[in-house]
C-alpha cells in the first residue's frame, strides 16, 4: 500500500462528496470519530454530519493545493495534512483553509476518519 496513493485517492473522495452532497460523508466517520471544526469539538458520525450540512452556505468548491501524508502507528493508520482554497458561492474571493485527517483502516480494507482538524488561514 503507497501511503502517498491512499491519502491521494482520500482527498479526491473527501472533497468531491463534500462539495456534491456533504451527508453522504457520513460513512467515512464513525461513533468514536472527533472533528474540531475552528475550534468546536464534536464527537460521533451523526453530530460531525449535522455540523457540515449546517454550515452556512449551500454551495463550494475545494481547490487542493499540498497533500502531506505519513504513516501512523503500528494499527496502519495514517495522518493526512490538506491545504487549499475554499471558494464558496457568490463570494469574490477564496477562502484558504487547512484540514488535517487521521486515517485508520477498516476490517474491510478501506479508511474511516478518526480525527478531522479544520481551520480557516486568515491572513
Amino acid at each position: 500500500m503507497d501511503p502517498d496513493a491512499v491519502a491521494k485517492a482520500f482527498v479526491e473522495h473527501y472533497y468531491s462528496t463534500f462539495d456534491a452532497n456533504r451527508a453522504a460523508l457520513s460513512n467515512l466517520y464513525q461513533e468514536g470519530s472527533m472533528l474540531t471544526f475552528e475550534g468546536q469539538k464534536i464527537q460521533g458520525s451523526p453530530s460531525i454530519v449535522a455540523k457540515l450540512t449546517s454550515l452556512p452556505f449551500q454551495q463550494c468548491q475545494h481547490s487542493i493545493t499540498t497533500v502531506d501524508c505519513q504513516p501512523s502507528g503500528p494499527a496502519g493508520g495514517m495522518l493526512v495534512f490538506v491545504s487549499g482554497n475554499l471558494q464558496l458561492a457568490g463570494e469574490q474571493h477564496a477562502l484558504k483553509f487547512s484540514q488535517m485527517f487521521h486515517l485508520m483502516p477498516t476490517p474491510q480494507g478501506s479508511f474511516y476518519v478518526l480525527n478531522d482538524i479544520f481551520r480557516l488561514n486568515y491572513a
